[in-house]
Order: structure tokens, then C-alpha cells, then sequence
């Protein structure tokens, strides 16, 4: 009997998936819960599992674009016990001739197309990082390179290049105007991603305010309480849990920066789930810190970290990224100085933050040198007006400029 394997449901909003790889190929034998495929949706990456042992018939090709409920595969019953059923027959006449077998057996097993042999997933990553494969330890079904191992899978260092055997030997010459184009077909995030983008240029009123911060203030508070604060709570005190931190409480003075159209309706809410950008191996997402509103600064620096790993991994899930009500963007980690950020649909408003630089300004009529960062928040005009939206900014601005006010809430 056969058994269909079909895309199973990974979100409300998730219609399709992209299957981009096959982790075990036709006619292999599974075993149950074994990993099969890859499976990436508009938001997230996830495995595909087989549902009972067999040998699997595979359906569905790598880049096929699958709606819910559609057929990846069928395993078929047999395949699995049939290639273990030889060593409950077998009767050895001696025991020489049980060592024997045995010892072709480890020698099969270290030779099998698994042993060393990266996944679809992992080949690409590690072509990408420009490692050989043989140089990766495998920890996946009987010895295979997973995903995982690529992904923590450092390159060697160079060695010097050997001497020429002859004086005379020189390297091939290169033929001008040598030139190659590389096609990819677009992964469903960065289909989706740039999908949204345009939607929210057509259809919201985005303007953008920009204003300054004076980072001195934060920078002395982090480098006077950084080990201490390490030592205690186990993470690093950064930037973001500063701005987050600010940003929910200039939330609560201007509640339309958090709402968001629904039809005709205009929703508020009385807590703040913050939205950070980060950036993964597949693009960019945006993972959502719950009641952002509530939390101390050590509390949100774990969550920081922790999202963030999720998304280097590509193990977020998709509850992890969506119905956040503002968005924080740090573009200053590349080295940017000012940008217009784009809204995070269906939210109204995203704060962008930009590369610290140290700037000649007047400070009570003197003009002096201070780390300076630019601020920019883009909201959508239709239900925030620009007197809110600059004074959302000046009090975003006041509280970094003065972080006593971030734990006397003033």
C-alpha cells in the first residue's frame, strides 16, 4: 500500500510553498519521520517529513511552486524492511564468515552515497562560502552534510601558493573581455518581499521625518554598566533595547503610531509587539518581540538574541513573525548614514536607525564633538498626522538623549 505525502498547512495567510530541494532522492528507502524535502513558504523554510517507512516515489520536482494540500510524493510500503531483511535470514556457517561480512558492511557503510554527501540546501551554502565539502563533518542520517553543518561550517585558511617548478612557468594568460552572467530564479521570500514593497508604495500616503539623536548619552550609560550588566543578566548591552525601550513609551503618548487600517476601521492597540529587521541567509525578515511595552532592558536584549539566532538558522516560525504593531530597522549596522525605511505592512509607521558619526554641533553656544545618529521615521499619512508623527520622533529623541527617563518613565 502507498501513502501520499502531501504540503501540509504552515500558516492562515500561506497559500503555496516552493519546494527547493529534495533531501532524499526517487527510490531511496525512509524511514518514518525521516527528512525527505525543504520546503520554503513566503515567510519561512521547513522539512517535510515522511510519514511512514517505504521507498519514496517522488512527485513534485525541486523549484515547483505547490499550493496547500498538494502532492509532494507517495512512499511506498517495503522498501525499508526489504533492505533490512537479509540480516534477520541470513544464517553465517561459521564464525569467520560472520566477521567477514561484517567488516564489508563498515566498509559499505563509509563508502554509501550519504557518507560526506552535502543536501541540495547545504551544497549551495557551502558553494557559497567557497568550502569543500570533503572538509565538512557530516551529522545527518548516516553520516550526510545537513543544512545545519554548512551553515556553522567555517573555510579554511589559504595556504601560500607553491613555488614554480621552472623559472620560465607562468600562469595561463586570461583572454580579454571574458565576461559570465549567473541566472537564479527568486526565492518565494524575495518574491514575496518585493511583492509587498510595491504594494505599500501604491497603496499607503508614506512620508518620511527625520531628526537627530545625541548618542552620547546612552554610550557613556552602556560603557559605565556593560560588564555589569553582562555579568548579570548574560547578554550585551546594545543600542536596540535602548530604542525599543524608548519607542514603547513614546507609543503611549502617541497610540495612532501603532495602529493600523482594517478596511474602514482604524485599530488601536494598548500594547506595543515590536517588529526588528534582521538580516537572514535568505533575506530579510522581521521577527517580533511580544509586549515590548512591559519588558526591562535585559529582557529585551535575550529576546534580541534569541530571535536573531532563529533567523540565522532560518528556524523562525511564522508565528515568530507576524502581527507586530512597529517596526525598528538599524541600517547603520552596513554603514548607512539617512534612508527612507518602507513600511512593514499592515503597520503605520517604522523608525529607522543609521550609522553613528562623530559631528561638529553647537551645545549652549559652543560648538563641540559629539556621536551623532540620524533618525528616520516613515509612517502612513492616512491616520497619522505630521504633527504626531514629528512629535513621536522629538520624544523618541528626548528619552535617548536623557535614559534616566527610560526607567523613571517621565
Amino acid at each position: 500500500m502507498s501513502l501520499e505525502i502531501k504540503v501540509p498547512p504552515v500558516g492562515e495567510s500561506i497559500t503555496e510553498v516552493t519546494l527547493s530541494s529534495w533531501i532524499k532522492k526517487d527510490g531511496d528507502a525512509v524511514q518514518m519521520d525521516e527528512v525527505i524535502a525543504e520546503l520554503e513558504s513566503d515567510k519561512a523554510t521547513f522539512e517535510l517529513t515522511a510519514e511512514k517507512a517505504g521507498v519514496l516515489k517522488t512527485i513534485a520536482k525541486e523549484g515547483d511552486v505547490l499550493p496547500i494540500g498538494a502532492v509532494v510524493c507517495v512512499i511506498e510500503e517495503g522498501g525499508a524492511a526489504a533492505a533490512t531483511a537479509p540480516k534477520a535470514t541470513a544464517e553465517p556457517a561459521t564464525v569467520a564468515a560472520e566477521s567477514k561480512p561484517a567488516a564489508t558492511a563498515a566498509s559499505s557503510k563509509e563508502t554509501t552515497y550519504a557518507s560526506g554527501t552535502p543536501s541540495p540546501a547545504a551544497a549551495k551554502i557551502l558553494a557559497e562560502k567557497g568550502i569543500d565539502p570533503a572538509s565538512v563533518s557530516g551529522n545527518g542520517v548516516a553520516g550526510r552534510i545537513t543544512k545545519e553543518d554548512a551553515l556553522s561550517a567555517q573555510p579554511a585558511a589559504a595556504k601560500p601558493a607553491p613555488a614554480p617548478a621552472t623559472a620560465t612557468s607562468s600562469p595561463p594568460p586570461v583572454k580579454a573581455g571574458e565576461r559570465s552572467e549567473k541566472r537564479e530564479k527568486m526565492s518565494s521570500l524575495r518574491k514575496t518581499v518585493a511583492k509587498r514593497l510595491v504594494t505599500v508604495k501604491n497603496e499607503t500616503a508614506m512620508l518620511t521625518t527625520f531628526n537627530e539623536v545625541d548618542m552620547a548619552p546612552v554610550m557613556e550609560l552602556r560603557g559605565k554598566y556593560k560588564d555589569k550588566f553582562k555579568e548579570k543578566y548574560g547578554v550585551g548591552l546594545g543600542f536596540m533595547s535602548f530604542f525599543t525601550k524608548a519607542v514603547t513609551e513614546a507609543l503611549k503618548d502617541w497610540p495612532s503610531i501603532g495602529a493600523r487600517i482594517d478596511g474602514e476601521e482604524v485599530v488601536y492597540s494598548n500594547f506595543a509587539d515590536i517588529s526588528i529587521a534582521v538580516s537572514a541567509p535568505k533575506g530579510l525578515v522581521v521577527p517580533v518581540i511580544r509586549n515590548a511595552d512591559g519588558m526591562s532592558l535585559a529582557e529585551i536584549e535575550k529576546a534580541i538574541v534569541v530571535l536573531a539566532g532563529k533567523a540565522r538558522d532560518n528556524k523562525l516560525t511564522i508565528e515568530e513573525m507576524t502581527g507586530g504593531t512597529f517596526t525598528i530597522t538599524n541600517g547603520g549596522v552596513f554603514g548607512s548614514m539617512l534612508s527612507t525605511p518602507i513600511l512593514n505592512s499592515p503597520q503605520s509607521a517604522i523608525l529607522g536607525m543609521h550609522n553613528i558619526i562623530e559631528r561638529p554641533v553647537a551645545v549652549n553656544g559652543q560648538v563641540v564633538i559629539r556621536p551623532m545618529m540620524y533618525l528616520a521615521l516613515s509612517y502612513d499619512h492616512r491616520i497619522v498626522d505630521g504633527r504626531e508623527s514629528v512629535s513621536f520622533l522629538v520624544r523618541v529623541k528626548q528619552l535617548l538623549e536623557d535614559p534616566a527617563r527610560l526607567l523613571l518613565g517621565v
